[in-house]
């Protein structure tokens, strides 16, 4: 595996720290008035989900693990386990449905996702960004509502509240972010 230097660190990184697979979350390059600069890393492991703050000179050598990402569809979910299937082998394998966190209700059946993994382990797994929901409420269209940036509350299919334009009415298709959960556009 690569060695970096710990200036070289980055958002997304995957790298092998204390014995475990950790992302990088945040970085922040840190020039103090005396002494030398570091990259102070928020960093979430892979396996157990706690998170660590630690800091990285540019004289330290950490290394950079590289994922193997695979699509996979998503089948069900059972006791809590998302069920995915690999597209070329049809082999099976189940992850936590709290990965996905708060966007586990975009995750819709027959959806390919991207998943991660570490040799034979499975770490990770990546909504598409975007996704096409229904509205099943929202407020009436208003004729004549043109000011900017005003926006209303709205309720997709999924349970998911979002806000959305005041010209967006009650059941439209509607495409939403999966990163920032924000409306993005009409479908």
């Amino acid at each position: 595996m690569p060695k970096i230097n710990g200036n070289e660190i980055r958002p997304g990184n995957v790298l092998e720290h204390n014995d475990g697979l950790w992302a990088a979350v945040k970085v922040d390059h840190v020039k103090p008035g005396k002494g030398g600069a570091f990259a102070q890393v928020e960093l979430r492991n892979l396996r157990n989900g706690s998170k660590l703050n630690e800091r990285f000179r540019s004289a330290d050598k950490v290394e950079r693990v590289r994922l193997e990402q695979k699509d996979q569809q998503f089948l069900y979910e059972s006791d809590g386990m998302l069920v995915f299937m690999d597209s070329e082998t049809y082999e099976q394998i189940e992850l936590s449905a709290d990965l996905l966190g708060d966007r586990r209700p975009f995750l819709q059946d027959g959806m390919t996702i991207v998943v991660e993994f570490y040799e034979s382990e499975a770490l990770n797994a990546k909504l598409p960004q975007k996704v096409t929901c229904k509205i099943v409420e929202t407020e009436p269209v208003v004729k004549g509502q043109t000011a900017a940036n005003s926006f209303k509350p709205a309720v997709l299919d999924n349970g998911v509240k979002v806000m959305v334009p005041p010209f967006v009415g009650q059941d439209e298709m509607i495409v939403v972010n999966t990163e920032t959960m924000d409306y993005s556009e009409r479908a």
